[in-house]
């Protein structure tokens, strides 16, 4: 087995210096920060720039010889070549942060060969801290998490239509949850044993998801696009497809469910 020590040491410092980023978040949610508009109409704010900006010198220094992939700095090729690098979104659902939702989070990887070895969430609104290293576990606050056992209800989240169409073909009764701003929060709540299964569209980026990818395996999960596979990051393109999140047990099952509900949607 893989010395599991690196990913300790590196599990401490991306938590304490995350939520050291989340009390700065923090400090501007409900206060009306300035605001910008990405390309595909995407919000940014100050909050999330004084993040990323506090997580990339702090983390850098700590670890000089990672690379760095965030949703907020200008990417560059020079992370291919680290053997591990850090993958950050600074806010991860900054739309419900503007609209003073309490549901986003600061997401934080370490990725190493392509996957992550450690995965932080911090969601300050809900003082809860989601926290994962290969081999050791996902915890909740110090506690230990894990997914939920199946039951007569199928609990589920992810865009609408998508869930919609899921109805005519589960074999038990389905439960659409409110809506989640962060994507990365959604597929958390399987690691939390909240809901069964997340539902995510073919729009998600390294940065949205290599933290709850480590932080739902780690409790008993798996995340994988809909032709099964694990999610592989820090390549070159840092787009991933649509994606399944759930009970590794059930996996094989969700994923029937998710493709039978797609193809719904595509004939529609």
């Amino acid at each position: 087995m893989p010395d599991a020590e690196p990913n300790r040491k590196d599990l401490k410092l991306v938590e304490e210096l995350g939520r050291e980023a989340g009390a700065i978040a923090l400090s501007y949610f409900g206060k009306d920060p300035e605001v910008w508009w990405k390309e595909g109409d995407s919000p940014v704010s100050q909050a999330d720039f004084a993040v990323d900006a506090f997580l990339k010198e702090k983390l850098l220094e700590a670890r000089p010889d990672y690379g760095w992939l965030s949703e907020e700095t200008e990417d560059s090729d020079e992370r291919l070549g680290a053997l591990r690098t850090f993958v950050v979104d600074p806010i991860d659902g900054t739309r419900g942060f503007i609209n003073g939702m309490d549901r986003w989070c600061v997401s934080i990887a370490v990725v190493e060969d392509n996957r992550p070895v450690v995965g932080v969430l911090v969601a300050p609104v809900l003082q809860q801290t989601l926290s994962a290293a290969l081999g050791v576990g996902t915890m909740l606050d110090g506690g230990t998490a894990s997914v939920r056992a199946p039951t007569d209800t199928l609990i589920m989240t992810g865009p609408r239509p998508f869930l919609n169409a899921t109805e005519d073909f589960a074999d038990r009764a389905v439960e659409k949850t409110p809506f989640i701003p962060s994507l990365a929060w959604r597929l958390a709540m399987v690691a939390m044993g909240e809901i069964d299964v997340a539902l995510a569209r073919g729009s998600a980026r390294d940065w949205d998801l290599a933290a709850a990818d480590l932080i739902v395996h780690e409790a008993g999960g798996r995340l994988t696009d809909m032709r099964s596979k694990a999610l592989s990051y820090n390549c070159p393109s840092t787009r991933q497809g649509s994606l399944v999140a759930s009970n590794a047990d059930h996996h094989d099952e969700m994923l029937d469910l998710a493709r039978r509900a797609m193809n719904k949607q595509r004939q529609a």
